[in-house]
């Protein structure tokens, strides 16, 4: 009985989280496109942070180049999972974490599906460079990792995917 009360909760801070998640990935890509075009780098805070603008066809570090629609499809997935699967959370924490998934899947999803140069054959938006070779990256990235670690940690102190405690 207690499941079915908390779970209107934890499925609004889900949708909520996805919703925030997604807003603020587009308003600073946006942003970036609108104020960054033909500015190289911009330095923020030195050589610690920069913004600079950049559109990948690939996944993370480059991965499936030329493979546009391919991603788009696993991203198309991949979203329709979470917002098939993240309601079903049973903890508020991993439903914290379904929703930062699902903002940062559909966030690249948006890009991939509506952007230059076709339709369902987009470019990502990237704009956020930080130090060490690292590749440029957007929010929906950070978010999206920072999800998929969350739920790394949570399952190796014990927690099943979604929540409830593994045998």
């Amino acid at each position: 009985m207690r499941s079915a009360r908390t779970r209107g909760p934890r499925t609004a801070v889900f949708f909520a989280i996805a919703i925030a998640v997604v807003a603020l990935d587009q308003i600073t890509k946006f942003w970036a496109e609108s104020t960054l075009v033909g500015q190289g780098s911009i330095p923020v805070i030195g050589e610690l942070l920069k913004f600079r603008l950049a559109y990948n066809d690939a996944a993370a570090f480059s991965l499936g180049v030329g493979a546009t629609w391919i991603l788009t499809t696993i991203s198309l997935a991949a979203t329709i999972a979470m917002i098939t699967f993240g309601p079903r959370a049973k903890t508020m924490t991993w439903s914290v974490i379904a929703g930062f998934v699902l903002g940062g899947a559909a966030g690249n999803l948006i890009d991939r599906a509506l952007k230059a140069p076709e339709f369902f054959n987009g470019h990502v938006v990237d704009f956020i460079q930080i130090p060490f070779n690292f590749p440029i990256f957007n929010l929906a990235d950070s978010f999206l990792v920072i999800g998929v670690s969350l739920a790394i940690l949570r399952t190796m102190l014990g927690d099943e995917i979604g929540g409830g405690r593994a045998k």
